[in-house]
């Protein structure tokens, strides 16, 4: 009897082995993509059957296209040449440092490369990434891992009995953590589409604050991610909702009213962070940021609490003020709103260290960020502005987190 049995497990063994092997080396061998001495990058697909092969990403001139938000940038795209043994294949020109993003579209159909398992989720669309890095310190090797002290990413619960639920953080941890004394803390905000996982997936945190930190260039901190969507708990598939399609906005429920605003529910977050790490208090000693959707909480956040942070970012923000003409401009809308001009004439008169604006030239919402640097120059309200190229992307905001990151907390 045993040795019958474990004839039956060595044949199984067996089995998979085989089955594992098919899997990788079924079909031509193909690598990609290919990053070259001179910076190029070859893509290649086993596609013998196919008729047309594209590749489209982030890395070939964009194409503009119209949205219910207005203009946009979408990947460019370049077609692929059939060679030998059915195997396509597309060399780029030589690619600045940079994380890019790209898919396959095989016979009209949208595919990941099934030769790179480096994926990226953005809302319910997967890419492939690669990264290229020309030299030490450029954009590329800040994205990537290096033989450098890292921090930890956990992925913790935390109470908010304003929104009258539990829900998840994000959390990094800087190199050497445990051995000591309380740390800074940047509370960094995903945009609408995205969750608590956004930033380290796309946004590369913990690869870019490694780097940084270990270079000297940004002080040890705290980097607390949290879910900016205030009816649900946690990213798509991971609360007892299951495994839904996500959507743009995240939402769940589109008929019951949340709890609370992100704004009104931010300092759960705080009081959690302050009680369960080693989080140095006060003013001087907090930064909040955030991109598109959350560039507009860190906006309403910091307004509504004007003495809670020192540090604040607004990334691509989209900015929004409830009440008056939904026709009207931002800057008339701050105009005509007794209150959140009281708001913003606290939050100034306590000199925050930093109040930086950043967007790229040709962002959809760059005409709403000029209006608010329009008010608050006239009103003498000191800020910092950035002003990239491009427009509302994953490339500009990774920039802006580094460069705000190197201004804080010194």
């Amino acid at each position: 009897m045993k040795k019958t049995f474990l004839t039956i497990i060595l044949c199984l063994a067996g089995m998979i082995t085989v089955s594992a092997q098919e899997a990788l080396w079924s079909g031509t061998q193909v690598q990609s993509p290919v990053v070259n001495p001179d910076h190029t990058v070859t893509f290649s697909i086993h596609a013998p059957k196919a008729s047309r092969v594209i590749v489209t990403g982030d890395f070939l001139p964009p194409t503009v296209v119209d949205t219910p938000f207005g203009k946009q940038e979408t990947a460019g795209q370049a077609e692929l040449k059939e060679g030998k043994n059915g195997v396509w294949t597309y060399t780029t020109d030589a690619l600045a440092p940079e994380l890019y993003n790209y898919s396959f579209v095989v016979n009209g159909m949208r595919i990941l490369d099934p030769a790179n398992v480096y994926i990226s989720r953005d809302v319910a669309s997967l890419t492939s990434i690669f990264i290229v890095s020309h030299a030490d310190g450029d954009k590329g090797d800040l994205y990537r891992v290096n033989e450098v002290p890292h921090g930890n990413v956990s992925k913790v619960w935390y109470d908010s009995p304003t929104l009258k639920m539990k829900r998840r953080l994000t959390v990094y941890t800087p190199a050497g953590y445990e051995r000591g004394k309380n740390y800074p803390v940047m509370y960094l905000l995903h945009g609408a589409g995205g969750d608590e996982d956004a930033w380290t997936t796309l946004g590369r945190t913990a690869q870019i604050m490694d780097n940084l930190i270990a270079t000297g260039k940004a002080k040890p901190m705290i980097v607390v991610m949290p879910n900016g969507n205030v009816d649900c708990q946690a990213a798509p598939g991971e609360w007892s909702r299951g495994m839904y399609q996500p959507s743009f906005m995240a939402s769940i429920n589109h008929t019951t009213k949340p709890a609370a605003t992100m704004d009104e529910s931010f300092m759960d977050i705080v009081k959690y962070v302050e009680v369960n790490y080693k989080a140095a208090k006060g003013k001087k000693n907090r930064a909040v940021c955030g991109l598109s959707m959350g560039g507009g909480h860190t906006f309403a956040i910091t307004k509504r609490y004007p003495q809670a942070f020192d540090y604040v970012g607004l990334f691509s923000a989209g900015l929004h003020i409830s009440g008056g003409d939904r026709n009207a401009s931002f800057y008339d809308l701050l105009q005509q709103n007794a209150e959140v001009q009281k708001q913003l004439a606290t939050l100034f008169k306590g000199n925050p260290r930093l109040y930086w604006i950043a967007i790229g030239k040709t962002d959809f919402l760059y005409k709403q960020n000029a209006d608010l640097r329009r008010y608050l120059d006239e009103k003498g309200y000191r800020y910092e502005y950035r002003e990239s190229d491009g427009g509302h992307i994953w490339r500009n905001w990774r920039i802006y987190l580094t460069e705000f990151a190197q201004k804080l907390f010194k």
